[in-house]
């Protein structure tokens, strides 16, 4: 029986092409999925005020769980509380005003009018017996004149009463026109231009507060989502400005990973088809849904493959998964494993 002898060499040869054929197949990924890298995002919401004032409480802190409408802190009311005590107080002038308006003249100011008007007629009805009374003087003194019997200046001094009774005349029934008017004016009440002012005074007082209880309302800051306080910006005791954000609240339990894939594999993909994230600590991952893919591609980014890798024209694939159990964190990077899509193969 011959032996076959070989040589160290030729011992080194065999097992190289053996350790490269093995890791040939170990390395070839499956036919029937991706797995694409990325990084886990989640919605990050700046919590801030509507109005200005100093922090008098903040009930939060970092790593704290809140649930949207919890109060996360109040401001200081002081300044807005006394701007709606004197709009208050605006709001019931101008109310009363309108009230008045529509009340009308009250019967005693109409019954002074009257009377008024009458003492105006009045003294118009004797003005016109002296206007009378000069004027027959005048005819008297004409004609005692015409007999040569009475003086030029007897005749011209009725002339002057006469006409000082007609200017008076005239004077009268101007004051009794103005009574009428008056008395008139009194009993129609107010003008509706002057109600609707009014009316308007109201609504504009009624803006003022409403807009300073809102105000006062926005002192009090809650949360608009279900979250973990990701940030503290501010402490007790500082004053801030309108929209001044206090705390960053991220949605953690809804959050998503961005992968990036490759663009001969996109087509093999679908909306709401299965996926699972894996982080870089194992495990068996956390199961989630095909949420948005891209339908434009882009280099992969800078912070996610090699040099190589980010030449690479990709499209970017999101993944939705309930992180109830807080496993994923924004920012962490994560590898997703999408299986394809029956119709897409």
């Amino acid at each position: 029986m011959k032996s076959v002898c070989q040589t160290p060499q030729a011992s080194r040869i065999f097992l190289a092409v053996a350790l490269a054929a093995a890791g040939g197949c170990a390395g070839k990924p499956p036919a029937d999925r991706v797995r694409a890298s990325g990084q886990v995002e989640a919605t990050d919401v700046r919590v801030a005020g509507q109005v200005a004032g100093r922090v008098l409480e903040l009930r939060v802190d970092e790593g704290d769980r809140v649930n949207a409408g919890d109060v996360i802190a109040r401001l200081d009311t002081a300044d807005a509380r006394l701007a709606l005590t004197r709009a208050n107080a605006e709001r019931a002038q101008a109310d009363a005003q309108l009230r008045l308006l529509l009340a009308g003249s009250r019967p005693e100011d109409i019954r002074q009018a009257e009377a008024q008007a009458a003492g105006a007629d009045a003294d118009a009805r004797a003005v016109e017996a002296e206007l009378a009374a000069s004027a027959a003087d005048l005819d008297r003194f004409e004609a005692l004149l015409a007999s040569s019997s009475g003086s030029r200046k007897q005749r011209d001094d009725a002339v002057a009463r006469r006409d000082v009774a007609r200017e008076r005349l005239q004077a009268a029934r101007d004051r009794v026109r103005a009574a009428r008017e008056a008395v008139t004016r009194l009993r129609a009440g107010a003008r509706r231009e002057d109600i609707d002012a009014a009316r308007a005074r109201v609504a504009a007082a009624a803006a003022q507060i409403a807009t300073w209880e809102k105000a006062v309302a926005d002192a009090t800051i809650a949360s608009p989502l279900s979250g973990i306080v990701t940030e503290k910006l501010v402490d007790v005791g500082e004053l801030l400005q309108p929209r001044a954000p206090l705390v960053v609240v991220t949605d953690l339990d809804h959050a998503w990973a961005n992968v990036y894939v490759d663009e001969p594999f996109v087509p093999r993909l679908r909306l709401g088809q299965s996926a699972t994230v894996f982080t870089d600590a194992g495990g068996p991952g956390v199961p989630g849904t095909v949420s948005y893919i891209a339908s434009k591609a882009e280099f992969t980014p800078r912070n996610v493959q090699t040099a190589a890798d980010r030449s690479k024209l990709v499209y970017r694939v999101k993944v939705s998964v309930n992180n109830a159990a807080g496993v994923l964190k924004t920012g962490m990077p994560v590898e997703a494993d999408i299986p394809f899509s029956v119709s897409g193969q």
